[in-house]
């Protein structure tokens, strides 16, 4: 990808999933790649990872905390340069039919899913803008898109942050600044598997999921990594505002 080599990248929830394969490739394109995970050890294993070489600095925060991030960001443009690539990846569900849920858990996507993102473009955009230029890929959902069972307030988030996506879009694109959305589908990740569970269910489960896909089979968090540092490249200099399905072709719309 052109345009990437010696710039700074931050991917949120960076140190496993699809997180790590976001970092892994920013990372193998020249990134220097500033991972934001509440778990500093997956950071340092990404890192590890990504062998000699690469520049990938694990920052230890929750994204729900604005001023965790704010300080996060400080400490990267100290630490590394100016952030040229915002990533929000970070997320997290706990599946349940919205009827049997409360509050409290409802807070809890919400805190995750959407004012995590909200926190880093507000301490990361204004930095761009000042400097006439940057990209921000946030990772939503297909969920998103067509909705889904059992995951209606964690679809309601992401549908969020398509619509608040296109809006900065608009508000920034003449400032050199550029967002789009990339949508995963159904992917074998930790947090997949801690969804799904073990034993026969969860294997009914998972072949559910793989009959609705055209492509038959579960994305990779290595099939959204391409997609990424595309959009944070120059090659991708003519594109914001725009929402990319990756799932396999599970939902043609």
């Amino acid at each position: 990808m052109l345009g990437l080599q010696g710039k700074v990248a931050i991917v949120t929830g960076g140190g496993q999933g699809i997180g790590r394969a976001l970092t892994l490739r920013l990372a193998a394109e020249g990134c220097k790649v500033a991972i934001f995970d509440l778990k500093a050890e997956a950071g340092e294993e990404t890192a590890g990872i990504a062998g000699e070489g690469a520049v990938i600095k694990t920052y230890a925060l929750d994204v729900s905390d604005q001023a965790a991030v704010n300080a996060a960001v400080e400490a990267v443009e100290a630490d590394l340069g100016p952030v040229w690539a915002l990533v929000n990846n970070a997320g997290w569900d706990k599946p349940a039919p919205f009827l049997a849920t409360d509050k409290s858990l409802w807070d809890k996507i919400i805190a995750i899913n959407l004012y995590g993102p909200l926190f880093t473009h507000h301490a990361v955009a204004p930095r761009m803008v000042a400097r006439g230029g940057g990209r921000i890929i946030n990772i939503a959902s297909d969920a998103a898109r067509v909705g889904t069972s059992n995951e209606a307030v964690y679809s309601a988030c992401k549908g969020g942050l398509i619509s608040f996506t296109k809006s900065v879009a608009r508000e920034l694109a003449s400032k050199g600044v550029l967002l789009n959305v990339v949508c995963p589908g159904p992917t074998n990740t930790p947090m997949m598997a801690s969804v799904l569970g073990e034993g026969e269910q969860a294997v009914k489960w998972k072949d559910a999921m793989v009959r609705g896909i055209p492509l038959k089979r579960m994305g990779e968090p290595e099939d959204y990594a391409g997609i990424v540092a595309f959009l944070a490249s120059d090659d991708a200099g003519f594109i914001t505002g725009q929402t990319f399905s990756v799932a396999g072709g599970m939902n043609m719309i």
